[in-house]
């Protein structure tokens, strides 16, 4: 009765270490999940941060067209005599090919002025206009595309880096889910293995057990009761990674309570059925329309641009001006230009060797054929990547379900060695054996089915870099 007595205490304080959770829970799903690591997460912020950035540098490129209005007033006095009172304002402005269009009224006078100076108030309407040298093209052109063009390669750049952060958070997601089924496993093993000790010990009292049954039945609890708590440390761990994605609106980390658990099953699972879909949704895209390849073919502008801006270097600097002057107080005349009040000028510059530009035209063309290089890597490397993700998708989902027939071939197993031991048959020593067999085929399913979400998710967040946007299941 001693040793009957011993035997119920074990059972009672079994149970009383068996950790659950309590009823109060809150459920994650992956969707919810994914889209709070969309909105809040600080590293998707920063990259839509970046791309305001980008259109900033439009605006800044722009700035180098707008018209620059200037004024300008003086005076010089000396022992009372004036020599010189002047009134000035003048407005210049750049149009986009090359050509400055400016005009001013200007008030002069004074006993001591220069020969070429003109009294009085004078009107003047000019335009400078170059004849080789950045006629074509030229560098405030040059910044406005560039600038244009990085918005592009920032927006390719960052929808790569976005979805490269959903990849990771919801393959952590996923990882936090099987975590969570290894201990809902165990616990379940824990209460099956609890009511067959209570069972092989009714039995022992009856007289139909020898009491080394007793004894194993305990040792089996006992272990998978180790084996509880391990996976319950494992899916503590894995949510604490999981809070690295958990955000609130103001960016402030979300607080994670130990009732947290995730609403998704590895068992149960859209993917299973759809990603025939995903395969053929990848197949019809082209690489180049991939925002990896995308961003190295604005790269590529950028390049062109700088080279077009460089070939103006090897042209000489030919800039005509004109001006016509007209006098307060006068009538004016335009026509002809070059019969009175105007002012015309010609200048040219151009270096002897033209080393300097000759080599920086060469650079700008060599760096044109190393993006080139870049581009076909990228797209090589691309294919592959998916090739592979396609291949260990369809290798994975047969595995699974050469698993999943394994397991199911161990529960018929267990079953009847449960009924041969029932009938007087068998040994709990080979019910532990098949239990073992079942829980590991269990347990490698479950890994079967991460190994073949996170090959999903590679393949899905890959195929979501086609498009501009993100659309989450």
């Amino acid at each position: 009765m001693q040793r009957q007595n011993s035997y119920i205490i074990l059972i009672l304080i079994c149970c009383f270490c068996q950790s659950s959770f309590g009823q109060d829970t809150l459920r994650l799903s992956r969707n919810e999940f994914l889209a709070i690591v969309k909105n809040y997460h600080p590293m998707a912020f920063k990259y839509r941060l970046e791309n305001r950035i980008a259109s900033a540098g439009i605006q800044q490129a722009k700035g180098n067209f707008d018209p620059v209005l200037d004024a300008k007033t003086g005076e010089k006095t000396i022992d009372g005599t004036q020599y010189y009172q002047q009134r000035n304002i003048g407005l210049g402005i750049p149009t986009w090919y090359g050509i400055e269009l400016n005009g001013s009224y200007s008030y002069l006078d004074g006993e001591k002025l220069n020969n070429s100076d003109t009294k009085g108030g004078l009107y003047q309407v000019g335009v400078t206009v170059p004849l080789a040298k950045n006629l074509l093209y030229d560098k405030r052109r040059a910044l406005l595309e560039q600038a244009q063009i990085a918005q592009r390669m920032t927006e390719a750049e960052q929808t790569v880096l976005t979805n490269e952060l959903m990849l990771e958070a919801e393959n952590s997601y996923w990882e936090w889910v099987k975590q969570y089924e290894l201990y809902r496993l165990q616990r379940e093993t824990v209460n099956i293995n609890k009511e067959r000790l209570a069972f092989v010990i009714k039995t022992f009292q009856y007289g139909e057990q020898a009491a080394i049954d007793t004894t194993e039945a305990l040792s089996q609890l006992q272990n998978y009761e180790l084996e509880q708590q391990d996976a319950y440390l494992q899916f503590v761990s894995a949510t604490q990674k999981l809070s690295i994605y958990l955000w609130e609106e103001d960016l402030k980390p979300y607080p994670v309570t130990e009732g947290l658990v995730p609403s998704e099953r590895l068992q149960i699972n859209a993917d299973d059925t759809d990603y025939t879909d995903l395969l053929a949704q990848v197949d019809a895209h082209t690489l180049n329309n991939h925002a990896s390849v995308r961003y190295y073919d604005e790269k590529g502008k950028i390049l062109e641009s700088e080279r077009r801006l460089k070939l103006q270097s090897l042209l000489p600097k030919i800039d005509f001006s004109y001006n016509f002057y007209n006098k307060e107080g006068y009538a004016h005349n335009f026509f002809p230009l070059f019969d009175n009040n105007f002012q015309y000028g010609l200048k040219l510059e151009i270096p002897i060797f033209l080393r300097q530009a000759r080599a920086d035209y060469k650079m700008a063309k060599l760096k044109i054929d190393q993006n080139s290089l870049d581009v076909a890597y990228k797209s090589q490397e691309l294919a592959t990547k998916i090739n592979g993700y396609k291949n260990e998708i369809y290798n994975y989902w047969s595995q699974i379900s050469i698993a999943t027939k394994n397991m199911d071939n161990y529960k018929r197993l267990l079953i009847a060695e449960q009924s041969k031991y029932a009938n007087g048959e068998s040994s709990l020593f080979l019910i532990n054996s098949r239990e073992n067999k079942l829980i590991d085929a269990q347990e490698k399913i479950l890994e079967l089915r991460l190994k073949f979400l996170k090959s999903y998710n590679k393949l899905k967040w890959t195929n979501a870099n086609f498009d501009s946007s993100v659309a989450l299941r």
